[in-house]
């Protein structure tokens, strides 16, 4: 099955934000959009997208505060800043706090679906070598999973949940996010949440059990969590 590409696009101007949605949906994007700063930080944060367009004014949140912060998390989703400061030291501002790209205001839209083309294109070069998080390793073209010296047998399922919770290292992933992008369920249903809670199981003894530093943490009534703090 063909990947949906998934832009978060976080804009206050509705006319702006619906000319978005209305022309990247017509390229066959997945589009959702966020009206404040606080409200684009949260979907960013909380869900997984392949590219952000941000705007940096922005009702209560900027974008430049919503752009530090999410590198500062260890967020590596591609962000390409759409905005009317153009202004040098805006860009360089803009850049520095982690931005892959930057477009201001008007722009041709040909122009903006060409760098989305690029940073697409970009991002999945650095995204299919290799994910890691302290010494757990995935070599996502080898298809191989290890831990320090150890390599890991891992079923497909188990190794796409690995993969998922790696590309969300250090942020918690629910089971509403992992019925939806590891199962592609489009409901929620209890058979389905035991499925989830037993491949987890699974997971945490391949990745976790023989070794003193545990990664793979639940947090209670929120999911879970792939991170080296000791509880």
């Amino acid at each position: 099955m063909e990947h949906t590409v998934r832009i978060l696009v976080i804009e206050d101007e509705k006319k702006v934000a619906n000319a978005l949605r209305e022309g990247l949906e017509s390229e066959h994007y997945e589009v959702t959009i966020a009206a404040t700063g606080e409200e684009g930080f949260f979907l960013a944060s909380q869900c997984s997208f392949d590219l952000l367009l941000l705007d940096l004014m922005l009702p209560r949140r900027d974008g430049i505060d919503v752009l530090a912060t999410l590198r500062k998390c260890g967020n590596q989703t591609p962000i390409l800043v759409v905005t009317a400061k153009d202004a040098v030291e805006d860009r360089v501002v803009g850049l520095d706090q982690g931005a892959d790209d930057y477009l201001t205001k008007p722009f041709a839209f040909s122009e903006l679906l060409a760098r989305i083309r690029a940073l697409l294109r970009r991002g999945r070069m650095d995204q299919i070598l290799r994910l890691q998080h302290e010494d757990l390793e995935m070599d996502l073209v080898m298809h191989k999973v290890s831990r320090g010296a150890q390599s890991l047998d891992l079923t497909a399922k188990e190794f796409d949940l690995l993969e998922y919770l790696l590309r969300h290292g250090g942020r918690i992933v629910s089971r509403e996010m992992l019925a939806r992008d590891v199962w592609h369920a489009t409901a929620r249903a209890t058979p389905l949440d035991n499925v989830i809670d037993v491949t987890v199981a699974r997971l945490r003894r391949k990745i976790d059990e023989p070794y003193d530093r545990k990664l793979l943490h639940t947090v209670r009534g929120l999911g879970y969590l792939l991170s080296g703090r000791q509880e």
